[in-house]
């Protein structure tokens, strides 16, 4: 297992999605990027886990119960799996889709990692 950090463009964009959900004037908005942040951080421990602190932290505050639990599950999960490269990649991180279930990667996120060989 070789630690690497997240290459400057895949930090900008996850840094950008991460501004774009704090900014979002819909909740629907808010979870995209926080969706697209999750994606963008998978392969990193820090950032995966970090991207689910802030999806627990809105999940609080909409008092989404169900979503809350689920980021509190995938919190422990999250550093652990990054680490040792065995993660769900293009899941949303939402707790409305199971933990180990691949999803696709949205082309321009795809497109980005692929280039910084993160995947």
């Amino acid at each position: 297992m070789t630690r690497r950090p997240m290459p400057p463009a895949v930090r900008h964009a996850f840094a950008t999605e991460l501004a774009a959900s704090r900014n979002a004037a819909t909740r629907e908005a808010r979870w995209q990027a926080l969706e697209r942040a999750h994606i963008l951080s998978q392969p990193w421990a820090w950032p995966h886990t970090k991207a689910h602190a802030v999806m627990l932290g809105v999940a609080w505050r909409e008092h989404d119960r169900r979503e809350a639990i689920g980021q509190v599950i995938r919190l422990v999960v999250a550093a652990p799996g990054s680490a040792l490269g065995k993660y769900p990649e293009g899941n949303t991180g939402r707790a409305n889709v199971p933990l180990t279930r691949p999803m696709p990667v949205p082309a321009d996120l795809a497109g980005l990692l692929a280039t910084t060989d993160a995947a």
